[in-house]
């Protein structure tokens, strides 16, 4: 039975796979730190640069590469596994607090915030600011995983919008702002559910910017796999 689950989980592990993780999650975000602050891969300044310092430093505020580091740190072959479920929490997380009414905890929701925020910058991290990030083991797991997120921010902003009286009547149950939230992301907009609030109408605006550019702009890299300077460029090391 051991040996199915390992199979299931951890998969197959080749001495290629093992030559990948010869450096830590954090020492690589540091490598990446310096790469573009060297001009290793790319001859950005100004603008371009601040922006792709801000976001290659922002991974080290938040807890998924320090989570990254440790199972690394137990076997390398856990990485995945780890950030998988790590990943699927941080899709739960929000889910739990409509089920369970916590949205009227301010502690609470300020932690989804928080982990919110990792999501939103992590992707175009990936893209603009990854000059020593490598490719993955496996595209469709990247695309899979990028689901999760998308589906994480979605019932993140069901809770956002559920703080406060912020629609034309309120919501009836704990789907209602998840339901609230899909149609907004994509752009559908029944009119069930109209926005009466400053906060509310802010929020479907970000929510919209964010179905344009996570879904359009971002699958369509993964999916035509674009090769840039430093992401997926690294054949030898593992992202």
């Amino acid at each position: 039975m051991q040996h199915f689950f390992r199979k299931l989980l951890l998969g197959k592990i080749s001495t290629k796979d093992r030559n990948r993780f010869n450096i830590t999650p954090i020492q690589k975000r540091i490598l990446n730190i310096r790469a573009i602050w060297n001009n290793d891969h790319q001859d950005d300044n100004g603008i371009e640069k601040i922006i792709r310092l801000i976001l290659s430093i922002s991974q080290l505020l938040f807890p998924g590469v320090y989570i990254k580091h440790v199972s690394h740190k137990v076997g390398f072959e856990y990485q995945d596994l780890t950030m998988d479920v790590y990943v699927l929490s941080k899709v739960a997380f929000p889910v739990l607090i409509l089920i369970n009414h916590w949205e009227s905890n301010t502690y609470i929701v300020t932690l989804m915030v928080y982990l919110l925020l990792e999501t939103v910058l992590y992707i175009p991290t990936l893209i603009f600011a990854s000059d020593m990030l490598s490719r993955p083991r496996s595209y469709k797991r990247s695309m899979l995983l990028l689901f999760f997120n998308y589906i994480e921010i979605v019932f993140s902003f069901g809770v956002l919008y559920s703080c406060g009286n912020n629609m034309n009547h309120p919501f009836t149950g704990w789907y209602d702002p998840i339901y609230f939230s899909m149609v907004t992301s994509s752009s559908i907009g029944f009119g069930d559910y109209v926005p009466i609030t400053t906060y509310a109408k802010v929020l479907v605006s970000i929510q919209a910017l964010f179905f344009l550019s996570f879904v359009v702009l971002f699958l369509n890299f993964f999916s035509n796999k674009v090769k840039n300077k430093g992401y997926f460029d690294h054949e030898s090391e593992e992202f």
